[in-house]
């Protein structure tokens, strides 16, 4: 295999404006989460004046706002992030594949970067360590593929 596909693309600080889009529901796993993005963004120089930040009220709502987001044309990329966690009854099922499949059409539909940071853990316990103010932060991790995936679509539409 030809190794120059392996490498990542550099993350992309000239990028323009991002959005993320947070669900409230597990609210110290999103904040975290949200934490987590925002600390990498910080750290590629972007601002807060080139963030437009929304609360929805869980996971299932999330893709709906990435939707009128993207309909504004004004993004380079959305960062989607909240958790979801299993529960005793197949709701988790229903709202993850929801989320995640909307989330993934959105992005085809579109051609901008929606990165996905939404959380689908087992309990508390796990969705607690990964959205913890570290480099294991899926919030961090979301935004990081969103600055790559803003470079790499650059390249790849030049």
């Amino acid at each position: 295999m030809n190794q120059r596909f392996l490498k990542p693309d550099p993350l992309d600080p000239d990028s323009g404006r991002i959005a993320i889009v947070v669900g409230r529901f597990n609210r110290p796993v999103a904040e975290g989460l949200y934490e987590g993005a925002r600390a990498v963004l910080k750290r590629h120089d972007i601002s807060d004046e080139r963030l437009t930040v929304a609360h929805v009220p869980g996971a299932f709502e999330i893709p709906l706002a990435v939707q009128a987001l993207l309909e504004q044309k004004r993004h380079a990329a959305v960062i989607a992030l909240g958790a979801v966690i299993r529960g005793e009854t197949a709701h988790f099922d229903y709202i993850c594949e929801t989320c995640a499949g909307g989330l993934a059409r959105l992005a085809l539909d579109y051609g901008v970067p929606v990165s996905f940071g939404v959380l689908t853990a087992h309990s508390v316990e796990q969705a607690l360590a990964r959205s913890r103010a570290d480099e294991h932060n899926k919030g961090g991790e979301a935004a990081r593929a969103a600055l790559e995936m803003i470079g790499l679509l650059k390249r790849l539409r030049a």
